[in-house]
């Protein structure tokens, strides 16, 4: 059974009350914390006058990385290989 947990998330100096599942809470903990780490280094090394500008660079950043392991895995070929893997293996359970 999946219980919820009820935590407090701080992200640029705010509080965000938070319905979870316990399996969330470690993952979500993390990620605050580096988008907290995030934000002090864009406000240490820019002239940032909102932190609402703070925080859209935050979310370009995190969001580049995601997109760029994409690429990465196009490029290498490891997904692709491993959807052909899975459909050689369902192809011989029916041969």
């Amino acid at each position: 059974m999946d219980e919820k947990l009820k935590i407090k998330l701080s992200i640029a100096d705010r509080v965000y009350p938070l319905t979870v599942d316990f399996s969330q809470e470690e993952g979500l903990r993390s990620a605050s914390k580096k988008i907290d780490s995030m934000i002090k280094q864009f406000e240490e090394n820019y002239a940032v006058r909102d932190k609402q500008d703070v925080l859209a660079m935050c979310a370009l950043q995190f969001a580049s990385q995601v997109e760029q392991k994409k690429v990465d895995n196009a490029i290498d070929g490891t997904d692709a290989i491993n959807r052909l893997n899975k459909l050689s293996t369902l192809l011989d359970k029916y041969l």
